[in-house]
């Protein structure tokens, strides 16, 4: 691993992911690599769930990583790989809000909320991808819970949480060992 994405989801991953393979640190492991490879929900659902922290098979053939969950882990990442490089992409925390809650938030609130047609949908899904059926108590585990105290339909706390993150990356990763901080300023 040489480098760690430690910024949330919604604040450039994607173009960072894109530009880290660029540049030769790729592949680049993001939440789109869980979606395209479900076997990997249940390895992040052994995670959050306290059952495994194997981060040498879980990125094994990564150069890099970004995005939730592994961003969720920048400490233990950081930890684990002391060379690694740390990026830390960041934007205006309520612009960031407003993408985060249009987008992930608003998969994980409909969650609680399921409808006969949602029921039915999982219950198809489970039976056709029974580790992607896992994704929801995954994202939980691992970002919702974990990072948000479940708490995502509170705008307070999770900008209270983002600006926090911010400030706790700076601290704890010394100026050397970080690659940069990108400020994003998308939509």
């Amino acid at each position: 691993m040489k480098v760690i994405g430690a910024g949330f989801g919604r604040t450039g991953t994607r173009s960072l992911q894109a530009a880290l393979e660029i540049l030769g640190h790729g592949p680049c492991y993001h939440m789109s690599t869980v979606i395209a490879e479900p076997y990997r929900v249940r390895q992040w659902l052994d995670i959050g769930e306290g059952r495994s922290q194997d981060w040498d098979t879980l990125f094994a053939g990564f150069q890099s990583a970004v995005d939730w969950p592994a961003a969720a882990y920048w400490r233990e990442l950081s930890e684990h790989y002391p060379d690694a490089k740390v990026v830390l992409t960041v934007r205006d925390p309520a612009r960031w809000y407003d993408s985060v809650s249009e987008t992930i938030f608003r998969s994980a609130l409909e969650e609680r909320r399921l409808s006969l047609r949602r029921r039915v949908t999982r219950w198809l899904v489970a039976r056709r991808a029974p580790d992607f059926a896992l994704y929801p108590r995954m994202a939980r585990a691992t970002v919702m819970d974990r990072v948000f105290d479940g708490r995502i339909d509170d705008r307070a706390h999770v900008l209270d949480v983002f600006e926090r993150h911010v400030a706790e990356v700076r601290a704890a990763i010394p100026a050397e060992r970080r690659l940069l901080r990108l400020i994003v300023r998308g939509r």
